[in-house]
């Protein structure tokens, strides 16, 4: 039997060092409030990153598959991140109508507060 260069388990390891990053950049991003097209794209980035690095790092082409689908899921995400910016979804909506209705009350206490 071919070896391939890696291990299983290094290759189980390959697999998990991609998506802690992927979950780590949803996660921050969804603490500081990041639009869902930056974080499609911060995700996007993070996958070709990995997937060139595989393909360029991993000798005997070992990590070949894997890297061919970490670009795919790549380049799903761009087209992800831009069909939300061309169309956003329920949940932006929202949250920016409920950013304008608490400017609007800011500005109703502030004018109140001035005429007092």
């Amino acid at each position: 039997m071919s070896h391939n260069g890696i291990d299983l388990d290094q290759y189980i390891l390959l697999i998990i060092y991609p998506s802690i990053a992927f979950f780590a950049i949803g996660f921050i991003s969804k603490k500081i409030d990041l639009r869902k097209t930056v974080t499609y794209a911060l995700q996007a980035i993070i996958c070709f990153g990995f997937s060139i690095g595989y393909y360029l790092v991993i000798p005997y082409g070992g990590a070949l598959g894997l890297s061919l689908i970490l670009g795919i899921f790549g380049f799903l995400l761009i087209i992800l991140a831009r069909k939300e910016k061309v169309s956003p979804s329920v949940t932006d909506l929202e949250d920016e109508g409920k950013e304008e209705e608490e400017e609007d009350k800011g500005m109703k206490k502030r004018e109140r507060d001035n005429s007092s």
